[in-house]
């Protein structure tokens, strides 16, 4: 069942502006802090109504981003621009040229590195040298323009479907123990070893045989490892670059069909044991000595809600670790537009990180080619997130013509969306501009942000 949406435009909660990333999707060490949540640094002055736990309504301020813009005009950039100093520097030029102010630059692919790092390791298809810091240049490049520099990061969505990275360090490779199971594997590979090769290999073979459910290998969102993990990327990051904001992507399940490891279920079993009586407990645990299905299969909603905690747990610490360290750094993610969607099938429960204030903008993913459901989408996130700032609209231009990608900025304009986000650059100026013309983004620059371009 859905959970009830309490909160609206004129109910807006603990806020926070600025900015999946873009997920292809039919339609991306440090010390956590002890104890429990620390008190946040007192932020800028904008203001918002927010709601307290009590209920009551109060004024919470919103962050001021380094880079302010009436109109954020974004472009998610693919990491396949992001292997050289020469492709990099023409994304650059090219968007600036185009009349765009943000770039979403994916640096964490697959549990890679497109920017120096120690704690992952260093992308396979980066073409120049050692040296080359894919990420440094792209601030350089943008900021020298004025433009802002998101790094766009892949949460749990750590490999694709095919060869396996090759570097013995990678997530994969070191730690298959953080995989993610299907239901379908989850009995079979229960008393696997992770660190046999058939257990990687099974995963492989049904990421390929299930393309439409499954991108690839994903960690595990429940692993108290791949938390911290995950985490220190994110303060890495925070502390070392230059960045106007932070860009969650796949920061979801793949599918209700995930996550079916051992570790989940035994942690789920032992979550849940103090959530329901005694006796059922008992009878449960002798269940499952035959079968390690036995808690999720008879506690469905119990188990819907310790995926869909896991999400939130690890969205709301690492929002608090930025905001610690740079209170105008920007924290958005990349959202499943489909509210309902979302939260029942990809524990994404996005509309409370906007109520909470553990997130400062959603990017609903509203890839669709008709304009009715893209407004509509629009319009519900406009409903979760109150003030325009903190929804950025996100339009699948790779699967629309020019002229529905033109009218859905419009269509944002209209329910208000602080900014658009087109999926994406690299498309956009290679498959969506054949010929020897203007390319899409110069066009879409001319059409809608007044941009003088040649023909």
């Amino acid at each position: 069942m859905s959970r009830p949406r309490v909160c609206g435009k004129a109910c807006v909660v603990i806020a926070a502006l600025g900015l999946a990333g873009c997920t292809v999707v039919g339609p991306s060490a440090l010390p956590a802090p002890a104890g429990g949540p620390a008190a946040l640094p007192p932020r800028d002055t904008a203001s918002s109504r927010a709601v307290d736990q009590a209920g009551n309504a109060s004024e919470q301020p919103l962050v001021q981003p380094v880079r302010h813009f009436e109109e954020v005009r974004a472009l998610w950039v693919v990491r396949s621009t992001m292997t050289s100093a020469l492709e990099v520097r023409e994304m650059v030029e090219s968007a600036s040229a185009a009349g765009f102010n943000t770039i979403l630059v994916q640096i964490r692919g697959r549990a890679d590195a497109f920017y120096d790092s120690q704690l992952e390791p260093r992308a396979e298809t980066v073409t120049d040298g050692p040296d080359f810091d894919p990420l440094a240049y792209a601030i350089e490049q943008a900021h020298g323009r004025g433009i802002a520099v998101h790094a766009w990061v892949n949460t749990h969505l750590v490999w694709g479907a095919g060869a396996l990275p090759r570097s013995p360090q990678h997530l994969v490779n070191a730690h298959p123990e953080w995989l993610a199971i299907p239901k379908g594997l989850g009995r079979e590979l229960y008393t696997a070893d992770p660190n046999e090769g058939a257990f990687e290999e099974r995963l492989q073979r049904y990421a390929l045989d299930n393309p439409r459910t499954v991108e690839g290998l994903y960690s595990s969102p429940s692993h108290p490892e791949v938390k911290d993990h995950v985490y220190n990327v994110w303060m890495d990051l925070t502390d070392r670059y230059d960045l106007d904001g932070i860009h969650f992507d796949y920061v979801r399940f793949p599918s209700g069909n995930f996550d079916y490891s051992s570790g989940a279920l035994e942690r789920f079993q032992g979550w849940v044991s103090d959530r329901i009586p005694a006796a059922r407990r008992r009878a449960l645990e002798e269940a499952s000595s035959g079968d390690p299905y036995a808690f999720v299969d008879a506690l469905p909603n119990h188990w819907d809600e310790f995926r869909r905690t896991h999400i939130t747990d690890l969205v709301r610490r690492i929002y608090q670790g930025v905001k610690l360290r740079r209170p105008r750094m920007v924290v958005s993610a990349a959202v499943v537009a489909n509210q309902d969607e979302a939260y029942r099938f990809r524990y994404q429960d996005w509309p409370r990180w906007l109520e909470e204030g553990i997130l400062d903008v959603a990017v609903p993913m509203a890839y669709t080619v008709d304009n009715d459901r893209f407004q509509n989408f629009i319009r519900e996130g406009r409903d979760a997130a109150g003030p325009s700032a903190r929804l950025w609209a996100g339009i699948g231009a790779y699967l629309d013509t020019e002229t529905g990608t033109l009218e859905k900025i419009d269509l944002a304009r209209s329910e208000g969306a602080g900014g658009v986000v087109l999926f994406s650059y690299d498309w956009a100026v290679r498959e969506g501009s054949p010929g020897n013309g203007a390319s899409l983004l110069e066009r879409i620059g001319r059409a809608k942000f007044g941009v003088r371009v040649p023909s």
